[in-house]
């Protein structure tokens, strides 16, 4: 019963959701006597392009400290922040070049995070890589290692999250996924064999940004783990960690 509610919540939810805004790309006229695009977001990668005194710019993305040029003629390549602050936008004026802050957080896209937790009386450390269709509506991938005083396990899935109030510092989210959990018992008195079950999962968490490009996560999830047996199992876990988005 209470995975269907979850169920039932998040597809509610997901129909309403809406889609990334689309915003302008900044342009931006060369006002150094030239501009050095290098191949990727690093000291480390070689410069390829150089761009002269009055061309036009487009800034396509960043990545921390670095931004993704795109040139009139198509050539797209990276520049550090300090040089791109000496550019101009095309109205002649500085370009207003923010550190990776709330307006980072609201746009992000890519997401990863480490948590530790309780599942079920055993310790889990969980592993999970996401990407945020929208500002409501995100996918993960998650991996976990649990470790008990009986048992060890991992389990592997994926799941979709809500967010309910993305603008929010602290976003409360539900969740609903599905995966495999793979339980080893620990026995020396009697043979047991090792199992995996696929399971689903649902549940609800808070996620709080923190500062640049860090956040704090915390959940609660419920389990019903699908096994041969006649009865299925139910488990609840509690973890909290920390994530980073870029």
């Amino acid at each position: 019963m209470r995975i269907r509610i979850f169920i039932a919540l998040l597809v509610a939810l997901v129909l309403v959701a809406p889609a990334y805004a689309k915003t302008p790309p900044l342009r931006l006229t060369v006002s150094d006597p030239y501009l050095e695009l290098h191949t990727g977001p690093g000291r480390g990668f070689p410069v390829f392009h150089v761009v002269d005194r009055g061309a036009e710019v487009e800034v396509v993305r960043r990545r921390t400290d670095w931004f993704q040029l795109r040139t009139e003629r198509g050539i797209e390549g990276w520049v550090e922040e300090r040089q791109l602050a000496r550019t101009l936008t095309v109205d002649g004026a500085p370009p207003q070049v923010a550190r990776p802050a709330w307006d980072d957080f609201t746009r992000r896209r890519w997401e990863m995070s480490v948590s530790l937790g309780d599942f079920d009386g055993a310790s889990s450390i969980s592993v999970t890589a996401g990407y945020r269709f929208s500002p409501n509506l995100s996918a993960e991938l998650l991996a976990a290692h649990i470790s008990g005083d009986f048992s060890d396990g991992w389990l592997a899935g994926a799941r979709l999250l809500h967010t309910l109030v993305p603008e929010w510092r602290f976003a409360p989210y539900v969740f609903l996924g599905t995966g495999a959990l793979h339980v080893s018992p620990r026995s020396s008195l009697v043979t047991t064999e090792d199992r995996t079950d696929q399971y689903a999962q649902a549940g609800l968490g808070l996620r709080a940004w923190l500062t640049r490009n860090f956040m704090l996560r915390a959940e609660y999830a419920g389990y019903v783990a699908f096994t041969s047996r006649d009865e299925n199992e139910e488990v609840e876990e509690w973890k909290a960690g920390f994530a980073f988005f870029f």
